[in-house]
C-alpha cells in the first residue's frame, strides 16, 4: 500500500470563497471606477430607484416562490461565500483508506472516536453509521442516493429562485422607468420635479441591469458548479462505502474511483511497482 495514515479524517476548514468575493468585488470595483471618472458618484445613488428595483425583484419573486424557499436560497448563498474545502483525492484516499482499515480490522472498529472524526462530514457520517449498524449493501445505497437527490434538488430550487430574482430585476427597472417618466410628464411645468423623476426613469433600468447581470445570475452560476462538485463528492463516498459492504478489494476501489475521478485527480494507493 501506499505510505498513508491508517485512517484519515476529513478536517475540512470552512473559507471564504475567494472568487466570489474577488469577482462582486472587482465588479462594483470597476463600475464605481468608470462613474467617478465620468462625474459626480452621488448621481447615480437614488434611494426610490433601489427601493423599486431590490425591494420590487424580492418581494415578486417571494411571489413565485415560498418564504421557506427564499430562506433556503440565503442559507445556500452563504455556504456559497464561506464554503467547506473540497478535495477530490483527499476523499477517494479517504476511502481506500477506510476501505483498508476496515478490511484488516472489521467494520465494528469504526464506533466510537474514528467514526466522531467524520463528523463534519454528514454525507458520509450517515453512511459509515448504516455500516455499523449492519444495514444491507442494498439498502444503504437507496438510503444514500435519496440523500444525494434532495440536496441537489436543493441546490436545484436556490438556483431556480436566484436565476428568476434575475429575470425579474430589468423588469422592475423598466417599471421604474415608466414611473419616473410618468412623474416627469406630469410635471413639465416644474423643474424641481424633472431631475428626481428623470433619475428614476434612468437609474432603475441601470439598478435592474447590474442586479442581474453582476450579482444574481453569476452566484446562480456559482451554486450550480458547486452542486456539481459536491454530488461529485458524494458519489465517491457512496462508492467507498459500498465497497466496503461488499468487502471489495481494496485495488478494486481504487480503480473504480478512478473511473469517477476528473483526469487531473487520479489517485494511487495501492503499490503496484513490481517487487525487486
Amino acid at each position: 500500500m501506499a505510505e498513508q495514515a491508517d485512517i484519515s479524517a476529513i478536517t475540512r476548514r470552512n473559507k471564504y470563497d475567494n472568487a466570489t468575493i474577488f469577482g462582486l468585488a472587482a465588479a462594483a470595483l470597476f463600475i464605481a471606477t468608470a462613474i467617478g471618472l465620468g462625474g459626480s458618484a452621488g448621481a447615480f445613488i437614488d434611494i426610490p430607484s433601489v427601493l423599486i428595483v431590490i425591494g420590487g425583484t424580492l418581494a415578486v419573486t417571494t411571489v413565485c416562490f415560498s418564504l421557506s424557499d427564499m430562506r433556503k436560497t440565503a442559507a445556500a448563498l452563504r455556504e456559497t461565500v464561506i464554503s467547506r474545502e473540497r478535495d477530490f483525492q483527499d476523499a477517494a484516499y479517504t476511502m481506500l483508506e477506510l476501505a483498508d482499515y476496515c478490511k484488516r480490522n472489521s467494520v465494528l472498529k469504526l464506533q466510537g472516536q474514528p467514526l466522531a472524526r467524520f463528523a463534519r462530514e454528514p454525507f458520509l457520517h450517515r453512511g459509515l453509521k448504516l455500516l455499523i449498524d449492519g444495514v444491507s449493501e442494498r439498502e444503504i445505497a437507496d438510503i444514500l442516493r435519496e440523500d444525494i437527490a434532495a440536496s441537489g434538488e436543493r441546490i436545484s430550487r436556490a438556483s431556480s429562485v436566484l436565476r428568476k430574482a434575475a429575470e425579474l430585476a430589468p423588469a422592475m427597472g423598466l417599471i421604474g422607468t415608466l414611473i419616473g417618466l410618468v412623474q416627469m410628464l406630469g410635471n413639465l411645468s416644474d423643474p424641481k420635479v424633472i431631475g428626481p423623476s428623470m433619475a428614476i426613469a434612468l437609474l432603475t433600468t441601470f439598478y435592474g441591469a447590474a442586479l442581474a447581470n453582476i450579482v444574481l445570475n453569476p452566484l446562480a452560476t456559482k451554486l450550480e458548479r458547486n452542486a456539481a462538485e459536491e454530488s461529485l463528492i458524494q458519489h465517491i463516498y457512496m462508492a467507498g462505502i459500498l465497497g466496503v459492504a461488499r468487502k471489495e478489494h481494496v485495488r478494486r476501489l481504487e480503480i473504480l474511483l478512478n473511473s469517477m475521478l476528473p483526469a487531473d485527480s487520479k489517485v494511487q494507493y495501492v503499490d503496484t511497482s513490481p517487487t525487486p
